[in-house]
Parts: C-alpha cells; sequence; structure tokens
C-alpha cells in the first residue's frame, strides 16, 4: 500500500487541485498553528512537519524539516525535506523540539505506528500538535455526496439517501460516546498503555471526488487523547478528562513527559 500512497501523492502534487495552498496564511490551519509556534516559542526551535506537502509553512519558524511519502514536492523546498513514510522517520531518537500534522494521519495505513514514530523522534518535554481529519466519512471515497443518484444501483442509492441521518450529530453521537465510554473504563481498570483504535475505510486513488476520498483511517480525537495520555503525556488544550471526553474535532496539543 505504501507504493500506491506515493504512486497517488506523486501524481496528485504535480497538479492545482490537490492541497494546492503554497502561501501559509491563506491555509485554513496557519492560524492554528502560529498561535502554537507564538505560545510555546518554537521560531528557533528544531522542529519537523509530517506530511509537509509543497511546504507552505516551511518559513513559519528557522529551524524546519518536512518530511512526505511524495518526492515530487522536493522542488518546493529552500529547507530540509526528506522523502519518507511517517511510520519509517530517518531521524534519531529525541531529534525535534517540536512537530506537527496537518490532515495527514487519516492518510497513513498504520496511524498508531505513525504515532509512535512521531513521540521516538520528539525530545522529551518536545511539543506535538496533530490536526488531522478525525471522523472521515465512510461515503467520502466514492463520491455519494456529491453524485447523482443515476451513478449507482439500488443499494447505492440507499447508501447516498442515508447521508443526512448518519452525518447528523445525533447519529454520530449515539456511535462515538458509548465506545468513548468503554474504552475509558477500560484504560482506567488496567492502566496501561492504551491501544489506537480505528475503523478502515476504503479509500480511492483513482478518483478525487471530495476532499478525504483518499482517506484510509477513521478516527477519533478521544483515542489519541487516550493514546498518548496513557503513555504518560500531557494533552496541553484538553487538561481535563471530561473536556477530552466531549472533543468534536480540531487540532490536539501535546508536550511528550512520558518515558
Amino acid at each position: 500500500m505504501i507504493q500506491a500512497l506515493k504512486d497517488f501523492y506523486d501524481r496528485e502534487y504535480q497538479s492545482d487541485q490537490y492541497a494546492a495552498t503554497r502561501n501559509a496564511e491563506e491555509h485554513a490551519f496557519y492560524p492554528v498553528l502560529k498561535s502554537f509556534i507564538h505560545e510555546y516559542h518554537l521560531r528557533e526551535k528544531r522542529c519537523l512537519e509530517i506530511g509537509c506537502g509543497r511546504g507552505a509553512f516551511q518559513d513559519m519558524v528557522a529551524d524546519y524539516t518536512g518530511v512526505d511519502i511524495s518526492d515530487s514536492v522536493r522542488p518546493y523546498f529552500h529547507k530540509s525535506f526528506q522523502q519518507a513514510s511517517a511510520t519509517a522517520l530517518p531521524f534519531d531518537d529525541g531529534t525535534f523540539d517540536a512537530i506537527w500534522s496537518y490532515a495527514v494521519l487519516e492518510h497513513i495505513p498504520e496511524p498508531e505506528k505513525a504515532l509512535s514514530e512521531i513521540r521516538r523522534v520528539l525530545s522529551n518535554n518536545g511539543l506535538l500538535l496533530l490536526a488531522p481529519a478525525w471522523q472521515c466519512r465512510p461515503w467520502a471515497g466514492e463520491g455519494y455526496a456529491v453524485r447523482p443518484f443515476s451513478d449507482f444501483n439500488w443499494k447505492g442509492k440507499l447508501i447516498k439517501l442515508s447521508i443526512p441521518v448518519r452525518d447528523s450529530v445525533v447519529y454520530r453521537s449515539l456511535r462515538v460516546f458509548p465506545a468513548r465510554f468503554r474504552h475509558l473504563l477500560e484504560y482506567q481498570r488496567r492502566h496501561h498503555p492504551t491501544v489506537f483504535r480505528y475503523r478502515r475505510l476504503k479509500a480511492n486513488f483513482e478518483e478525487y471526488w471530495v476532499s478525504d476520498s483518499d482517506a484510509i483511517n477513521d478516527m477519533d480525537p478521544f483515542e489519541a487523547y487516550l493514546w498518548f495520555v496513557s503513555r504518560g503525556d500531557r494533552c496541553l488544550n484538553y487538561r481535563s478528562l471530561k473536556a477530552a471526553f466531549l472533543i468534536r474535532t480540531g487540532a490536539l496539543a501535546f508536550q511528550k513527559t512520558g518515558t
């Protein structure tokens, strides 16, 4: 699958459709990242971006390294760039003071392995800003939300009809919160590092219908919270368990304080 991913992104990054924003200030993630860099004084720290794309954020800090599975983005960089998978980062333990990643983890075939690699190359007391697309929709890969009914057989038509219900806050809450409660109880009973649970999606590497048509994973941010906290790390923007339990979406910020 890694080679299929590389081929897909090598191709997509040569077009102007996929992740085309090159000016940092025009990017949706810019205000969040700017605040993170400012609040934790990261301007002169050793920083790594996982899934850097065309490197829109490379000048936001002085000491920047970008990693992406695609090699076709290399010409866009005037700072350090490494072509690599997030599940096999080519750096020594504790190399970086801060790491950020935007809209990447949902595209990685082994997301827990990527999280482990991120922790490995992060220094003690280092900081992480993790901002994937949480809870990617299983119908995105086939473009059910944007394609006409005439494109589908009767099963496909039923899927398309079900989207408004399945996409509602009530429906998603009924699916998400019981699972969160079970996993929280399990962690509180055992007090061992948790497993990062996620649901595998059928990604589309042929037709880019909508955002996250190419997503591989449907992930819950609370699972990421438990994964890091169970390893002794601190969540910086959800400091209480109650607040974390009610997370809907958005970036999570962690400090590596565990072993």
